[in-house]
């Protein structure tokens, strides 16, 4: 069997790692910027640390900032727009996932302008041209998508997210430092610090896993474990390690893929609007009980990477999916979709429809059990009431 496996052209990590970006520029000869960046990076000044750069460079830039928390086709198609208008001929992404993933629909659109519709990009996207250069600055430690072939956009008019799979959208430079993060909230940092866990643990148990992916997934868990509570509260050098925690198991889950928890986490977040990595925090202990049966041996491996107890892979994967909803204690996430504030009556007026999109998202095809309709109904109904899994 062979494997594919995509990295970036050239990824810089550490403190200062941003000063790398004119010498990339002035060296690749671009002439000017497509800034996309969100709102409050704006408003609190943290896009300025590049901007700053640019501009003492002399080198010429247009910012867009029109980038929703879930960004929509609205949102790539203003960009596209707004793109041309200025004459740029790079991205650079600064922000989280959601500027980085407009970031990737804009450029992806701007070198093939026949999916300008931007659903047609669902699923693996059958592009025939790389996207316009990104540069890829991540602000928060979670997302990892610097380093993925992965982008999601909200439907609004279908109340519903789909994913977009396309090597040719990776960024051609990865800029990971974790001085653009350190203005990010505790909980923002919890949120994307349980999507980074569940990005490596899905990377580990997914179907297209591999010998390549599956040592980064192992050791962003083990990073994880030993920093995300320093780093929620506040310990400089933990949120250092966070941010490459994230970037490592953004790598395994780009080649490895993912599963039903983001499937979930998608379609429950468009309807909802649950913060992506507080819905993966919530799912990812049921999923675990629903995925064992394929894969027991595979989520006992990470609890002994974690050091945590049990004699045979039941007990080990027992003790992990304790060790999930420990995290969410420490970290103020909810247990359950009802603590999070969902009635009863919004849930169940959207289960079927959720269950049903679920099961077709891009994450499913790779989870290692299978699911119908019925069943993610019921697992989701697990999710709501907190009971437990028996599927």
């Amino acid at each position: 069997m062979s494997y594919r496996f995509n990295l970036n052209e050239t990824s810089f990590h550490g403190y200062g790692a941003i000063q790398n970006i004119v010498p990339e520029v002035k060296g690749r000869d671009f002439k000017k910027a497509f800034v996309c960046t969100d709102p409050d990076l704006v408003k609190f000044k943290v896009v300025n640390k590049v901007l700053d750069l640019l501009t003492e460079a002399g080198l010429e830039y247009t910012l867009y900032d029109n980038i929703k928390p879930n960004p929509t086709i609205e949102n790539v198609q203003t960009g596209v727009k707004a793109l041309k208008d200025s004459g740029a001929d790079y991205i650079i992404a600064v922000g989280g996932g959601s500027s980085m993933d407009t970031a990737k629909a804009i450029g992806i659109i701007a070198t093939n302008p026949e999916f300008a519709d931007v659903r047609s990009l669902e699923g693996a996207s059958p592009t025939k041209k790389a996207c316009l250069p990104i540069i890829a600055v991540p602000t928060t430690a979670g997302t990892a998508a610097e380093v993925t072939i992965n982008y999601v956009i909200t439907d609004e008019e279908r109340h519903r997210k789909f994913v977009c799979v396309d090597p040719h959208d990776m960024p051609i430079i990865a800029v990971v430092d974790p001085d653009m993060m350190g203005t990010m909230p505790k909980g923002l940092t919890a949120a994307t610090g349980m999507d980074a866990l569940t990005h490596a643990i899905e990377a580990y148990t997914a179907s297209l896993r591999s010998n390549f992916s599956d040592p980064l997934a192992l050791k962003a868990i083990e990073m994880v474990n030993e920093n995300l509570v320093n780093s929620f509260n506040g310990d400089e050098e933990a949120r250092s390690l966070m941010h490459e925690a994230q970037c490592l198991a953004g790598m395994a889950f780009s080649n490895a893929l993912l599963g039903i928890v983001h499937s979930m986490a998608h379609k429950v977040g468009a309807v909802f609007h649950i913060p992506h990595g507080c819905a993966n925090a919530i799912f990812l202990p049921y999923v675990i009980q629903y995925n064992r049966k394929e894969c027991e041996n595979r989520y006992a491996d990470i609890a002994r990477v974690l050091k945590l107890e049990g004699k045979s892979d039941s007990e080990l994967t027992n003790s992990l999916i304790n060790k999930i909803r420990e995290f969410n204690v420490a970290l103020n996430i909810p247990a359950t979709m009802k603590e999070y504030g969902i009635t009863e009556v919004d849930f169940l007026a959207n289960v079927k429809h959720i269950a049903h999109n679920a099961v077709l998202d891009a994450c499913t095809g790779s989870n290692p059990r299978t699911i119908d309709d019925e069943t993610m109904e019921k697992l989701l109904s697990c999710t709501f009431y907190g009971s437990e899994v028996k599927l």
